[in-house]
């Protein structure tokens, strides 16, 4: 059983696993447990899995109804997940984070179930820092999580990416004709999510004419939630910018980039690990115990990004977007240390730490 889920960052992991998972062993039964009413519950079946939904959703940080029925159900998801456990009979319960993995691994722990944490992020939630008791296995992204889960049961594997990722460099060409921009020409990628990010976009409607004048070619995804406005708000932007609301071949837009804006959460940061592009990190201030500034100063403090902070965007991100696409040098150095942090197998790696707890 794999639990989790909530936001792209806990799912796209969660279907890596279970694809390493099947590829090893071809006869393995896999079912997904989520949360009713969020996108893993879309996203799973699409990826051609099973998933069963909890009645869960995590407290709020101010006060709300959603709060007064978070016991009923807790209480409630306990039971289900009980019952889950009880008709499925896995082998090893596997937590990749979100609102559901907490019922189910602290049920499977009591019933002597091996768990598996799968922790993305250079800071440890509350949940998992709590089922880290019960699991047999926590693997993490980071170095130095022994401060938050005991070290014995550590292993670093890295977190899973999507396989389409990978750069393909016999496909550059391709890429930029994908987008309908010229190959040779200073390209700039900013992704804020599935959803986008507000700063982001603020950031980038106010330095366009900059990078009009740099002839900084833009590809830009503003997220669902901001196409239109962005789209109203960005009619005279001209042809060296591509606005998309989502972008599917993730793949072709990093190849196009001779940098990249992002956010800094997990899933993002091990993308711009694997795929080696020179980066600068927006965190978002809008997340649990501030884990994005963490991931993000985990690759500044090896010189593996830059990071500007979110209240700051607006005047300093196209400014140091610029300053680096001018300096190649700096591009290089980036580029060589954001790699040299890259877990190319993580998700295989994971998949055979399963397999222990499976033969133990």
């Amino acid at each position: 059983m794999i639990s989790g889920g909530g936001t792209g960052g806990h799912i796209y992991p969660a279907i890596s696993i279970a694809q390493a998972l099947k590829e090893i062993l071809q006869h393995v039964e896999i079912l997904f447990v989520g949360a009713k009413g969020k996108m893993e519950m879309k996203k799973v079946p699409e990826a051609g899995f099973e998933i069963e939904g909890l009645w869960i959703s995590g407290i709020q940080r101010k006060i709300s109804a959603d709060n007064l029925m978070f016991p009923l159900k807790l209480c409630s998801s306990l039971l289900q997940a009980t019952r889950l456990i009880k008709k499925f009979n896995p082998d090893v319960v596997v937590g990749v984070g979100g609102y559901a993995s907490g019922p189910l691994l602290y049920v499977a722990g009591r019933k002597g179930i091996p768990t598996l944490i799968q922790e993305q992020n250079s800071y440890a939630g509350l949940t998992n820092k709590w089922l880290a008791k019960t699991a047999r296995t926590i693997c993490v992204a980071h170095d130095g999580m022994e401060k938050y889960f005991p070290a014995e049961k550590l292993v670093i594997t890295g977190n899973p990416v999507r396989k389409t990722i990978k750069l393909n460099p016999n496909r550059r060409a391709e890429a930029f004709k994908h987008f309908e921009l010229k190959e040779f020409e200073p390209t700039l990628l900013v992704i804020g999510g599935s959803l986008g990010a507000r700063t982001l976009n603020e950031s980038v409607l106010a330095g366009l004419e900059k990078l009009e004048e740099e002839g900084i070619q833009l590809i830009w995804q503003c997220g669902g939630f901001y196409h239109e406005e962005m789209e109203s708000r960005s009619r005279d932007r001209g042809k060296n910018v591509v606005l998309k609301d989502f972008i599917f071949q993730m793949d072709f837009a990093y190849a196009c980039a001779d940098v990249v804006i992002s956010r800094a959460g997990a899933l993002s940061i091990a993308e711009l690990m694997l795929t080696g592009k020179p980066s600068i990190l927006v965190p978002s201030p809008n997340v649990a115990e501030d884990h994005q500034t963490i991931n993000a100063k985990a690759l500044v403090d090896h010189d593996a990004a830059e990071m500007v902070k979110d209240q700051e965007a607006m005047d300093k991100l196209i400014d140091t977007a610029v300053q680096l696409i001018r300096d190649k040098e700096r591009q290089q150095k980036l580029a060589k240390n954001i790699q040299a942090m890259a877990h190319e197998n993580a998700a295989v790696d994971i998949a055979n730490e399963v397999m222990k707890l499976i033969e133990a």
